[in-house]
């Protein structure tokens, strides 16, 4: 079992940039395959980018590649999620989330733990 606990949202203007933390407790974080997913008012949750066991390998959503890093600090036991170049558009509740099976995944039902969320607002 691990608990997630995301921190580093807020509102910025368009152009601007926001780190998010996704902190874990628990089991030890680093054998756990972990993603930041997200979701706009009225809409599904989309996945946005994801990291293995070790940090070595990355996927990013097209809407997001080349303007979000994820990385990862097994000290810590902490995955962050750089975002630059913020757009209205990337307005959304923003989870991390986390599974034991180091296979790349996109689809959030294989994903077994999930934090609360924190959220994200651009302006115009």
């Amino acid at each position: 079992q691990v608990q997630l606990v995301e921190s580093g949202g807020g509102l910025v203007q368009a152009g601007g940039s926001l780190r998010l933390s996704c902190a874990a407790s628990g089991r030890t974080f680093s054998n756990y395959y972990v993603a930041w997913f997200r979701q706009a008012p009225g809409k599904e949750r989309e996945f946005a980018a994801s990291i293995n066991w070790t940090g070595g390998s990355t996927v990013y959503a097209d809407s997001v590649k080349g303007r979000f890093t994820i990385s990862r600090d097994s000290a810590k036991n902490t995955v962050y999620l750089q975002m630059n170049s913020l757009k209205p558009e990337d307005t959304a509740l923003y989870y991390c989330a986390a599974k034991s099976s180091n296979a790349p995944s996109q689809r959030p039902t294989t994903y077994n733990y999930w934090g609360q969320g924190t959220q994200v607002t651009v302006s115009s």
